[in-house]
C-alpha cells in the first residue's frame, strides 16, 4: 500500500508544483493530508517522514524542484507533530 500511496502522492505534488494557480488544489491539498492520515496509522511519523524525505528528493532530482513547502500540509496529523517539527528546518 506504502508504494501505491507514494506514487499517489508524487503525483500530486508534481502537478502542485507544476500547476501553481489550479482552481484544484485544495482538493489535491486534502488528499495529501488524507494520504499522511493513512501513513500515520500505519506507521507513525517514522513512516510520514521517510515518505516525504523520499519524494522531496524524487522531486528535487527529476523536477530540479523544491518540495519542502508542502511539508506543511502534513501538520498536526501526527500526535507529536514531528513533520511540524521537522519542517523548520532546511537541513531536513
Amino acid at each position: 500500500m506504502d508504494a501505491y500511496l507514494e506514487e499517489e502522492f508524487y503525483d500530486i505534488l508534481t502537478y502542485c508544483i507544476e500547476n501553481p494557480n489550479a482552481s484544484d488544489l485544495e482538493s489535491k491539498k486534502q488528499r495529501v493530508s488524507m494520504i499522511g492520515k493513512e501513513l500515520n496509522a500505519d506507521g507513525g511519523a517514522d513512516a510520514m517522514e521517510n515518505m516525504f524525505y523520499s519524494i522531496e528528493f524524487r522531486i528535487k532530482d527529476e523536477l530540479g524542484r523544491d518540495a519542502k513547502q508542502y511539508r506543511s500540509w502534513w501538520n498536526n496529523i501526527s500526535d507529536d507533530g514531528i513533520l511540524e517539527i521537522l519542517s523548520k528546518f532546511s537541513v531536513y
